[in-house]
């Protein structure tokens, strides 16, 4: 099927759900302007001081640093934090969330993005899993204790050398380094509490579905090297008999067979989407 042919197959079946599910990964904040990670050289484009050190990111997102090297740790979420407070998501959010709120049977957002960008274009956070966590929110990184608390301070970056400026953020307890509440690579001090409590809502929710009832799953930005949220999508259309799946991809658009794959990045998939969607 030609994408302008998936364009229109996307467009009815958006047109005829009553219950909508947005699956979310990394791609979708590109339009916004946020980095791609993709491949090593998609992250030090990002920061080249970690190039010339030869650190990826799968390197960096370790929790190991709030241990070894905070301020260095903090260079690297911290520009993050800032760099996600200060970006506006892109207009396909906007979309998203008209087609979601039309919904008769209501939506839900699954998303592996930590950035907080889909409360930030409207979405009810109630009808959200960050199912990796949330750059917004904080823990101590030993953790001392079962706390999770909201991140309100400014992380100071030095340009240069990407290694943040003192003071860094302690947890409140017992003033050890804090670090976000994020889940990273080996990681076994990740306090999920917050997750949990959005998987409890989220599986209401589909409960709440019934077998036949017309669910779609739109899928956008999610790739195969962290596969989360593909599984994720693929899993609701496996379990109502009328679902169908929308993969919008510009490099993995494939996706399982009599479903709905888009060769494209979100904004334009979506944009062209919307003019037909009545």
């Amino acid at each position: 099927m030609s994408n302008e042919a998936s364009i229109r197959a996307a467009a009815e079946a958006i047109e005829s759900a009553e219950f909508l599910m947005i699956s979310a990964g990394a791609g979708m904040g590109v339009d916004s302007g946020l980095p791609d990670f993709r491949g090593n050289e998609g992250f030090w484009n990002a920061y080249p001081p970690f190039k010339q050190r030869g650190l990826t990111f799968y390197d960096m997102a370790n929790p190991r640093w709030f241990s070894q090297d905070p301020h260095q740790a903090w260079g690297f979420y911290g520009h993050r934090t800032n760099l996600y407070a200060q970006t506006e998501p892109h207009a396909g959010f906007k979309i998203l969330q008209r087609w979601a709120t039309a919904c008769t049977g209501g939506y839900f957002v699954f998303t592996s993005n930590v950035d907080g960008h889909f409360q930030t274009s409207g979405f009810d956070p109630k009808r959200i899993v960050e199912c990796h966590g949330s750059i917004e929110l904080l823990q101590c990184s030993q953790p001392c204790q079962h706390q999770i608390w909201q991140g309100t301070d400014k992380v100071a970056i030095d340009d240069e050398s990407f290694r943040a400026v003192d003071p860094l953020p302690e947890c409140p307890s017992c003033q050890q380094i804090a670090r976000p509440n994020i889940l990273m690579f080996g990681d076994m001090s990740w306090i999920s509490d917050h997750v949990r409590e959005q998987d409890s809502t989220y599986a209401n929710w589909l409960r709440n579905i019934g077998y036949q009832a017309r669910l779609v799953v739109i899928e956008i930005g999610a790739g195969t090297a962290v596969p989360t949220v593909r599984r994720e999508s693929e899993q609701r259309i496996r379990e109502f008999n009328n679902a169908r799946l929308i993969r919008i991809n510009p490099r993995e658009p494939q996706s399982p067979s009599n479903q709905i794959s888009i060769a494209s990045g979100a904004l334009d998939a979506l944009t062209k989407i919307d003019e037909l969607v009545e």
